[in-house]
């Protein structure tokens, strides 16, 4: 009997990124849920496992704003990994640091990203075919690659968010060329307009349901039509022209900007 794929999930406590797991799951994926409040993930955890016909769902407890909490999930995990879905994010109105003493919305909503595909390269090398899907946000934009913590400027937490979707697009492309000669693909998504803590935090609400807002991650995470696709950004199923991985000089800037943060 064929073994189920397995898919890694952030921010799975969230609106979209419960829908998200529940969707996996019912396309038969065994789940590993990543969130940082055990009580909302085990309940979560449960609940799908409840209503799965074949999948396996398990939880890794990890506060995804440090690198060194992410280190050894590999290794707990110990097994190749078919699609990683990067879905975590914040927006808190006031700046704030790390233990580590970054700013908080770029250690969760970029650094984790990187965190993650780094550090579950080898488990995604060894599956046939895999793939990352970042979500990130048509709401994007404001980089300041030499002030990505708003060191310099006044820190505002939509300008922070901006930026940091740009970022997730224009880093999806980066892996998506480093990572395409092993089989891996890395594509970004704009989720839709999905009524949340995180949406409400930046001033908005939001019209559409949290399984629409997990149709397009879904989709690019399990769909056979985007096979080959990669460096990839998508709106609502459909690939769309994205200025932010078109500069090649911004790319790499902020690419090694990121890398020093690297461990």
């Amino acid at each position: 009997m064929e073994k189920n794929k397995k898919a890694v999930i952030t921010g799975a406590t969230g609106k979209i990124g419960a829908a998200i797991a529940k969707e996996m799951a019912k396309k038969n994926y065994d789940l590993i849920l990543i969130a940082r409040n055990e009580h909302k993930v085990k309940n979560l955890a449960d609940e799908i496992l409840k209503k799965s016909g074949s999948a396996k769902v398990r939880y890794e407890v990890i506060d995804l704003e440090s690198e060194s909490a992410i280190k050894g999930l590999s290794t707990r995990i110990d097994s190749p990994v078919d699609v990683l879905i990067n879905n975590a994010a914040i927006a808190p109105v006031q700046r704030e640091e790390t233990s580590e003493g970054l700013e908080m919305q770029f250690a969760v909503n970029i650094m984790s990203y990187v965190w993650m595909t780094i550090e579950l390269y080898q488990n995604l090398k060894n599956a046939p075919r895999s793939r990352i899907v970042n979500v990130a946000s048509y709401y994007a934009g404001d980089l300041d690659v030499y002030d990505l913590q708003f060191l310099e400027r006044e820190y505002n937490n939509n300008t922070a968010y901006r930026q940091s979707k740009a970022a997730n697009r224009i880093l999806s492309y980066c892996y998506s060329e480093e990572y395409k000669k092993n089989g891996i693909t890395v594509n970004s998504c704009h989720p839709g307009e999905v009524n949340s803590n995180l949406s409400n935090d930046l001033g908005f609400g939001g019209y559409e349901s949290p399984e629409k807002g997990a149709e397009t991650p879904v989709w690019l995470a399990t769909d056979s039509y985007v096979n080959e696709a990669t460096g990839k950004y998508f709106e609502y199923l459909t690939p769309t022209s994205d200025r932010f991985s078109m500069n090649d000089e911004l790319n790499e800037a902020l690419y090694q900007e990121c890398m020093k943060y690297c461990s």
